[in-house]
């Protein structure tokens, strides 16, 4: 696996970029698997004054080893390894808003990058490397004929539809992407996500187009925003990032019902949020209605994975879901960090008012929300009231004292009727 890894880190060649004492400001968003960070970091992510990467940080902390594993039994991390060369990769891969497409050279190393995280042991064959590097420049002299004028949604489509016109199964791991009406376009031999190698979690992300690379003078007097659920075990590694930096922090939360029947959707899906391979790790997943359900189901752990996991590789999935949410929250409270707090729901009831409120906390102007709401990382078509399917089950966890006492720490009633 070093030697991968190692091969991996030479092909990206990311530049060092000694600025961690420059950057002055960070925003993190801490919240469990399924409360709608990424709904709000990309909304956040428009604003000019802000830098953000396409993903999370995850693959990076994978690259240079600080992750499951290598550096720990769980998402949990206390002291970095190799801090300057995990800034110099998130460094290389920030990115401000901008209105016009950057060079086809600086777009094509972006996709070349990205997709080598997303399928390393297929990009990292050179036959493999030079067809995506061929692919790739088909795509830009296209994007060239065309002046640049696409949305990005369509501009990413074209490029992955290019990249992956042989293998259009693969497409499918993407998040946002309409199922494919190519032949062979289902999710691969196995039915499901099956790769050997992982280290961004499925559905990938794809690079954003019109956005321009961060600088040194970006570190100074941009705001860098992060978000991933796994940060909930892991605060603190910012600021050992960014020593010099003021590190602000959200605290997004949703009810327990909403979150449980969400990640149970997650850890059934055959094409998404694989983030562990156990087999690695010599663990072997027993989950009631996930391991004897589903193919993947005895070596794939789910989301984020919590310093309480090992305790959970025989309980019934939604007690690991639950267990998900109630360990992500228990850790950020507990850290004590000053954070602003935010409830999903009551951003998804009045996104126009609570999204103002969040930018002028964060001391930006000029920003406001899109006539619609964009739909990211979903299992299905979002509607109100979709708990309700696992109702009965859903019901009796909130009669556990533990849900009971974190829904009131969270301000959530635990009357159903209030829940959306």
């Amino acid at each position: 696996m070093n030697d991968l890894l190692h091969s991996i880190v030479k092909l990206r060649a990311v530049a060092p970029a000694p600025w961690r004492s420059k950057v002055r400001r960070v925003v993190v968003i801490l919240s469990s698997s399924r409360a709608g960070s990424s709904l709000i970091k990309q909304l956040l992510a428009q604003h000019p004054d802000i830098a953000s990467l396409d993903g999370e940080m995850e693959p990076y902390l994978a690259l240079t080893q600080n992750v499951f594993g290598p550096h720990s039994d769980s998402d949990a991390v206390g002291t970095l390894m190799q801090p300057d060369v995990l800034a110099d990769n998130l460094f290389a891969e920030l990115s401000v808003p901008s209105p016009a497409l950057p060079s086809p050279e600086q777009l094509k190393i972006r996709w070349q990058r990205r997709l080598l995280l997303q399928f390393p042991l297929l990009f990292i064959e050179p036959a493999q490397r030079q067809n995506l590097s061929d692919a790739l420049d088909e795509a830009m002299l296209c994007l060239h004929r065309d002046g640049g004028q696409q949305t990005d949604e369509a501009l990413q489509r074209m490029i992955l539809a290019t990249v992956f016109r042989h293998q259009a199964w693969r497409m499918n791991f993407y998040d946002g992407q309409p199922p494919s009406p190519l032949p062979g376009s289902g999710p691969g031999a196995s039915g499901y996500y099956d790769e050997p190698m992982k280290l961004e979690e499925p559905p990938f992300v794809l690079p954003r187009s019109y956005r321009r690379q961060f600088t040194a003078d970006d570190a100074a007097s941009k705001i860098l925003l992060f978000k991933s659920p796994s940060d909930a075990y892991r605060i603190g590694i910012h600021e050992q990032l960014f020593p010099r930096a003021e590190i602000q922090y959200i605290h997004l939360s949703r009810g327990y019902a909403q979150t449980v029947n969400g990640l149970m959707d997650g850890w059934l899906s055959p094409t998404g949020y694989f983030s562990h391979d156990m087999a690695r790790a010599g663990a072997a997943l027993r989950i009631r209605a996930y391991s004897d359900a589903t193919p993947f189901g005895q070596r794939w752990w789910k989301f984020d994975l919590p310093p309480n996991w090992r305790q959970f590789t025989r309980a019934d999935l939604g007690d690991v879901c639950l267990n998900q949410w109630l360990a992500a929250h228990e850790a950020i409270l507990a850290s004590r960090v000053p954070a602003l707090r935010l409830r999903f729901e009551d951003f998804m009831g009045q996104p126009a008012v609570q999204f103002q409120r969040l930018v002028a906390l964060l001391g930006l102007s000029g920003l406001s929300l899109p006539s619609r709401l964009p739909v990211t990382m979903a299992t299905e078509a979002p509607r109100a009231l979709r708990w309700r399917k696992r109702e009965p089950a859903l019901l009796d966890m909130g009669r556990r004292q533990p849900v009971r006492t974190m829904m009131e720490q969270l301000g959530y009633s635990m009357n159903p009727d209030t829940w959306t």
